[in-house]
């Protein structure tokens, strides 16, 4: 197997024995530390500092003296360190992406796109957005007046690492907000990356600090702390709930971007070809390690046998292997947890009388190292089923069949979820009215792309507030309302 040289990754150990803290590289409180491993591999590839309350509460107190300062800064000094931001990612997007590559398993030529150069984007679009952002505005005998929330509290998952750092830690930063960032210890090193972007970049000491550390320990002084004035948190729905019950204590703002399983529904009008491999890829992307995957596929049931077959030809295409080989598209997940518990709900699958038509819980063949799944396709899933209702995050997709468009919208909203969607019509007019009553946050028409500048977040347990554009620059204002 050959690699194009600048897809190979470098054999060095990211090693980090300090933390990010007050604008200085400071010694942790302990002395315990994390092993990050490569998911292809199974090797430790780098580790981090483990760290402690002490350890967040040095940073959220560094967020704090530095946000008097840094919140009466003008829009352009804040934009201008943005756009610094954005080309420190830019310079070294090679290096971060085989880095995210090894850390959660995409395949490298995925992970430049969508790992690094997403992020970047963010930075230039959230610097963009403040300069054009107006901050005040005269309403009667009143002037309203939009001032940064304070010192924000960014907790962020493992699976797009560095992009959902970017979708708190940008607008954070270009509304005058301070940040501490505590990103998931199974994929932690792209932050130090960036923490090594932005002290270069020139931000003033304590604007932005990383401290590393598990939920239960850093996470939840981060949610409670008093001198924290929101947090924003992506990851699952049980650990959001958690979230949210420690920052009531505080009254504190909240901003939640949760599970997904997400519906994809094929009108009886559809091209079922193009419509069931634009759903497949839908589903497969980042090895199915997405909350906004489209993961359930709502046929029309007359049309049930010919979108097996074609679900099938798709998924026997599909190549699982080492996230370098140029000719990969599915490579492992990212940890041997993960990987269990996928194979686990592939099995519980089978169990419930699901018709399995691709893939199973058996290794793939020739894939004895690395923690690869079969890419999985059930169909004749009912509602009820449990891989119907629970996130699996993973490579497997479920066809529900329906029986006509009311039946198919609602199975499409029979869930506690309600991040994302799809709709698939000959008719534009058709999809978008069927995509009105799906109640998700998204809905991509007939393979509609991904926007880096629109409102992303979810209905229902999905969560609550919005990232990425205007929307997710608004959720880190206060509004203030001055009367004369």
């Amino acid at each position: 197997m050959t690699v194009e040289p600048q897809q190979r990754p470098s054999a060095a150990s990211y090693v980090y024995d300090r933390l990010y803290i007050g604008g200085e590289w400071i010694a942790p409180a302990s002395t315990g530390r994390f092993e990050v491993i490569n998911s292809a591999t199974e090797e430790v590839m780098g580790s981090v500092p483990e760290g402690t309350p002490e350890d967040a509460e040095r940073a959220i107190a560094a967020a704090r003296a530095a946000f008097p300062a840094w919140s009466q800064t003008t829009p352009e000094e804040r934009a201008a360190c943005l756009d610094r931001i954005s080309e420190g990612l830019t310079a070294r997007q090679p290096q971060i992406a085989a880095l995210i590559a090894q850390e959660v398993g995409m395949p490298y030529l995925h992970a430049n796109v969508i790992q690094v150069g997403l992020p970047a984007i963010t930075f230039t679009s959230m610097a963009e957005q403040l300069r054009s952002h107006s901050f005040e505005e005269q309403v009667g005998n009143s002037l309203i007046v939009r001032e940064p929330v304070g010192v924000v509290a960014a907790i962020t998952p493992w699976n797009y690492p560095l992009h959902q750092i970017a979708a708190k830690v940008a607008p954070a930063l270009a509304t005058g907000c301070t940040v501490v960032l505590k990103p998931s210890e199974v994929a932690p090193l792209n932050a130090f990356l960036l923490a090594e972007i932005i002290e270069a970049a020139g931000l003033p000491a304590g604007v932005f600090n990383l401290v590393t550390g598990t939920g239960p320990v850093v996470g939840e002084v981060l949610a409670s702390h008093p001198d924290v004035d929101m947090v924003s948190f992506t990851g699952s729905t049980r650990a959001g709930r958690r979230v949210s019950e420690l920052a009531a204590g505080t009254i504190k703002r909240v901003a939640l971007e949760l599970g997904g399983k997400s519906p994809y529904v094929v009108l009886d009008d559809a091209d079922l070809q193009a419509a069931v491999i634009s759903g497949i890829g839908a589903c497969y992307i980042n090895s199915g390690q997405t909350c906004s995957a489209l993961t359930r596929m709502l046929v029309p049931r007359a049309r049930l046998p010919e979108v097996e077959a074609i679900a099938a030809a798709v998924a026997s295409q599909v190549v699982v292997g080492d996230p370098f080989h140029p000719a990969t598209t599915l490579g492992p997940l990212v940890s041997e947890t993960q990987r269990d518990r996928v194979r686990g709900y592939i099995t519980q699958g089978l169990a419930e009388g699901a018709k399995l038509i691709a893939g199973g819980a058996e290794p793939p063949e020739g894939l004895g190292r690395g923690y690869y799944v079969r890419p999985t396709i059930f169909s004749e899933v009912t509602p009820e089923m449990t891989i119907a209702q629970e996130e699996i995050f993973g490579p497997v997709l479920v066809i529900q069949p329906y029986d006509d468009e009311e039946d198919a919208i609602r199975i499409a909203n029979h869930t506690i979820y309600g991040l994302s969607g799809g709709v698939w019509s000959g008719d534009p007019e058709r999809a978008k009215r069927v995509a009105r009553r799906l109640r998700t946050g998204q809905v991509a028409i007939n393979g509609g792309t991904f926007n880096p500048v629109a409102p992303f977040g979810g209905y229902k347990q999905s969560g609550n507030g919005r990232e990425f554009g205007h929307f997710g620059f608004e959720e880190y204002l206060e509004v203030k309302a001055m009367q004369f």
